[in-house]
């Protein structure tokens, strides 16, 4: 895989025309690593190449929730500056990321008044879903149709993920094996093909619009590869004319790359591993009436070795009330590696007073 090129999968052939090409489709589809900086710079660098082909451009986002939809519609005609545009999207409660990984993307946007298009739903609608499976849902799927059938390779794939995944579902009995048959496999699948779903159907309906746009969408490889997700649901919905493209890290990631696994691959030269990995606590949390619960504790995580419990309720971190999940993010994320964290922590009716310890490394 050539550093620098961009190739189809499966073959050694240099494709200098590939954007041009791409251009012509109605979706693109660019995939990432979240937190791999140099996946943002190609996607950056893409963008732009295809904006000089097709100016009539949309940019859709998974980052982004459809409640914050009338926030990017200001962002993006200059009525924002960068501050306040992070706060009334609450940036650290729908992502909760570094926002420099994507600021460069949302001022392409803003600078050429281009729309940007929330893709997403709310993550308490997410949640349910995943906790609940879809039929639970009911009237709070945020208006989101019924999503096409995984494939199995798809469920196969989400099955690796499911087992070493488990703020994201796995099973909640740390002791048991992750079974693929169980009902929280079901909601778990539900909950992707849901989210997959709700991205696809938000890029549909731009393409309603006269002249009709390119859509490109940014968004988790995951949702891209082989075409089981995002551009599965697309089909499903009439939308064939879609390319996919994936960066590819060609001197951290010796595999042969899929002939299925995208239109088009970027040889990337840096090793993923181009950012420092964010400290993590290792729990998944709930709004509770005063803090916030935890629903789920991540084997072998600072979470473990604190001895917090599922159903513990968080109210205090380093002094700091805390009122919701996005709370505890902003102050994790200011933990120094080999640093101590006191939590204030309510267990039944007992206050606990408990020190997370990060490792150094």
């Amino acid at each position: 895989m050539p550093a620098g090129a961009w190739v189809i999968p499966g073959s050694e052939e240099i494709q200098d025309d590939a954007l041009k090409t791409t251009a012509r489709r109605d979706v693109v589809l660019l995939g990432e690593s979240h937190e791999d900086a140099e996946h943002h710079r190609w996607q950056l660098h893409t963008i732009a190449a295809l904006f000089g082909h097709r100016p009539d451009m949309v940019l859709g986002f998974e980052m982004f929730p459809r409640s914050v939809q009338p926030v990017l519609d200001r962002w993006t005609r200059g009525e924002l500056e960068e501050a306040a545009f992070l706060r009334e999207v609450d940036w650290q409660q729908i992502w909760s990321l570094d926002p420099e990984l994507y600021m460069p993307l949302f001022h392409f946007a803003r600078m050429h008044r281009l729309p940007m298009l929330a893709l997403n739903v709310d993550r308490e609608t997410s949640r349910r879903v995943a906790q609940q499976g879809l039929a639970a849902a009911g009237s709070a799927r945020e208006g989101i149709g019924d999503p096409a059938p995984a494939s199995p390779s798809y469920r196969d794939r989400l099955f690796e993920s499911f087992k070493t995944h488990p703020a994201r579902g796995a099973e909640p009995n740390a002791d048991s094996e992750p079974n693929a048959d169980s009902e929280q496999f079901t909601h778990f699948v539900e909950a992707q093909i849901f989210w997959d779903r709700a991205m696809a159907e938000a890029i549909a309906g731009a393409l309603r619009h006269q002249p009709r746009p390119l859509v490109v969408g940014i968004m988790g490889s995951g949702h891209i590869e082989y075409g089981d997700g995002v551009a599965h649901q697309l089909a499903a919905l009439g939308v064939n004319d879609v390319a996919t493209a994936l960066p590819w890290n060609s001197d951290a990631d010796c595999r042969v790359p899929d002939p299925k696994i995208a239109n088009l691959l970027f040889g990337l030269a840096s090793p993923t591993a181009t950012r420092t990995p964010p400290p993590r606590l290792g729990v998944v949390v709930s709004t509770a009436e005063h803090g916030v619960k935890i629903e789920q504790v991540s084997a072998h995580s600072v979470a473990e070795a604190t001895s917090l419990r599922v159903d513990d309720v968080i109210e205090t971190a380093a002094g700091v009330s805390v009122r919701r999940p996005a709370d505890l993010r902003a102050i994790i994320r200011r933990q120094a590696p080999g640093t101590w964290l006191p939590l204030s922590v309510r267990r039944g009716e007992a206050i606990l007073e408990m020190v997370a310890r990060f490792p150094a490394e």
